[in-house]
């Protein structure tokens, strides 16, 4: 006797009805209050900086004037003197170099100091690992200004680093409050930032690729550029998000360990919205770091799409 053979199921009522909400998925109108939260909170605050940087500055006092002006945007590229003589102005300009190029030396340092640690600790065992990744998270239990003094107070000319440099015969230098501290204090800040995600990164490979590679007859530069770099691309491109966005608007870093002598965007607007009551041309810096800060996260973006690629044992 021939087995009976299964036959489909057939839904009762054919296709399913659009609009009926499938097992364990809720309805969108329940993210509704989260969506506008989110939407005020953050588009709103821009909103109001856009808005008051078409706005005029008052004679007296801070705040703006409701009533149009673009003389916040010409500030940012043009100075006029006592006779109403427009002329080229780049200071502006040369702070904003500055920022841009603190925040690239802090990436560049820290994820050179950063993808051989993480690759370090993915070859540790699991118990070793998480006792590494323990104390990558210490610093974050303490305020960071906390942090900041203690370099201050490591950077003092009677500070230990003046110590031991005074020790081994080079002498007491000058530290604090140059460009030097300021960095020092960016890359400290920010290199626990660049360890997460390329360790996150590393800890995911397969090392058999690695010893595949040597017995194929790779070189260490082919086997980092060829197998490695592939596979930790997506990390390195996380880290960069995370060290240069905040890196070129940082503020305690340039005022307490450079002493206000290395000037980046944070501090100027700081400087704008405080002791300038320039309300309008503050609120103009603030815009053109964000779209600095837009037009980063674009071309990283990018990157991250042309090079997605699969690690091949191709040598």
């Amino acid at each position: 006797m021939a087995a009976p053979t299964a036959r489909p199921l057939k839904r009762r009522g054919g296709k399913a009805k659009a609009g009926v909400a499938k097992p364990g998925r809720i309805s969108g109108i329940f993210a509704f209050p989260a969506l506008l939260v989110s939407l005020v909170f953050t588009l709103g605050p821009i909103a109001v900086i856009a808005a008051f940087s078409f706005m005029t500055q008052p004679e007296k006092g801070g705040g703006v004037v409701f009533a149009f002006s673009t003389a916040g945007w010409k500030q940012f590229l043009f100075s006029e003197d006592f006779f109403g003589n427009v002329s080229f102005d780049s200071r502006y300009l040369q702070v904003f170099g500055t920022g841009l190029w603190q925040a690239l030396l802090t990436t560049v340092v820290c994820i050179a100091l950063a993808f051989p640690i993480a690759v370090w600790m993915a070859m540790k065992s699991e118990k070793t690992q998480r006792a590494l990744l323990l104390f990558i998270m210490i610093p974050f239990w303490t305020n960071l200004l906390v942090r900041t003094y203690a370099w201050i107070l490591m950077f003092n000319e009677n500070g230990s680093v003046n110590t031991v440099l005074e020790a081994i015969g080079i002498g007491k230098k000058t530290l604090l409050y140059t460009p030097f501290a300021s960095a020092v204090g960016l890359i400290y800040t920010f290199l626990p930032y660049a360890i997460l995600p390329l360790y996150s990164a590393v800890a995911g490979f397969d090392f058999r690729l690695v010893e595949a590679a040597y017995d194929l007859g790779a070189t260490k530069g082919v086997v980092i550029r060829r197998i490695l770099w592939p596979s930790v691309s997506g990390g390195v491109l996380s880290a960069i998000a995370l060290l240069f966005v905040p890196a070129f608007g940082s503020y305690i870093q340039p005022v307490l360990l450079g002493g206000g002598k290395v000037l980046m965007p944070g501090n100027l607007i700081a400087s704008q919205y405080a002791e300038a009551r320039n309300w309008p041309f503050g609120s103009v810096l603030s815009l053109i770091v964000l779209l600095l800060t837009l037009l980063g996260a674009g071309l990283v973006t990018v990157w991250a799409k042309r090079s997605s690629q699969k690690v091949s044992l191709s040598i």
